[in-house]
């Protein structure tokens, strides 16, 4: 297994191009949230990830600066490549980045990956509420 992580902006195109694949296939198809929602014109603004393992792109995710701190978003692993932890190494590569400047780090987490983030140490805070039609939790990091 040789695996490479990359952390890009938009104007590097072509790496841009595989995470908006990425991106597309796993919450546009599979779990059905529009284009528009999806692709919502926050990418230009934030930091990229994706890891690729043996060339091939498997695993993306963004960090953007909000008012609340440095929030992670859009994490998508291709279905053939989920269950081998790649969502884990993107975390942790992202939080290796952000844990140096000693702002918050928060996330809004489907309910569904919410003990994957608890595992890292994100927490939940406040109630449950829906985004593109997917239940979630707002989690931060506590360190």
């Amino acid at each position: 297994m040789s695996i490479k992580v990359f952390i890009f902006n938009t104007k590097e195109k072509e790496l841009f191009e595989k995470a908006r694949k990425i991106r597309t296939a796993v919450f546009v198809e599979e779990q059905k949230v529009s284009k528009e929602e999806e692709f919502d014109g926050l990418d230009d603004i934030s930091i990229q990830y994706l890891i690729f393992d043996n060339g091939n792109a498997v695993c993306t995710g963004r960090r953007r600066i909000t008012d609340e701190g440095h929030k992670l978003e859009r994490f998508a692993v291709c279905k053939q490549y989920r269950g081998k932890q790649f969502g884990a190494r993107l975390l942790e590569a992202m939080l290796n980045d952000i844990l140096p400047s000693r702002k918050n780090i928060y996330l809004n987490s489907q309910v569904s990956a919410e003990k994957f983030y608890a595992k890292f140490g994100f927490e939940k805070t406040g109630k449950m509420f829906e985004e593109a039609g997917i239940e979630h939790f707002k989690m931060f990091y506590k360190t």
